[in-house]
């Protein structure tokens, strides 16, 4: 099953486990948010929206708040010493489609958990894993005294 949506003036064709970069919306990462703008929902039989589809949403998770490329306009008038720069970047949010939902139906997925890091353990001998040793400091080579004095006769 799939969906269009739309959200921050442009339409997106959506199905589950979809990950996409859209205009930031309100919600902490980890939640789960609902898109209610939901203009086609297919599948064996597509609906089409007029201008969307009631009692049709989109659950998404939030996975992260990001800033996009750097957009730079600069405008110059030749021979006439004018120019302005000026630049920005656009505020993102990474969404998971976790469902699409008919019928005003609440999300039943829950947002996924977070992996844990996990440490390779310890070969046979080794104490400690190689990333967590500390490397030994650098010893100094002490000029020899006798070499100093032969230099400071000669």
């Amino acid at each position: 099953m799939f969906a269009v949506i739309k959200t921050g003036g442009r339409q997106y064709r959506v199905v589950p486990d979809d990950v996409l970069e859209i205009g930031k919306i309100a919600g902490d990462v980890g939640t789960i948010v609902q898109l209610g703008e939901v203009l086609v929902v297919g599948g064996d039989t597509p609906v089409l929206g007029t201008p969307t589809v009631a009692g049709a949403s989109v659950a998404a998770e939030v996975l992260d708040h990001k800033r996009g490329p750097k957009v730079i306009a600069f405008k110059k008038r030749r021979r006439k010493n004018s120019r302005r720069k000026r630049g920005y970047r656009d505020e993102i949010t990474v969404l998971r489609i976790t469902e699409v939902l008919t019928d005003n139906a609440k999300p039943s997925i829950g947002p996924r958990p977070k992996r844990e890091k996990v440490v390779a353990p310890a070969a046979e001998g080794d104490e400690e894993p190689k990333a967590a040793r500390k490397k030994a400091p650098a010893k100094k080579t002490a000029a020899k005294p006798a070499a100093k004095k032969a230099a400071a006769k000669g």
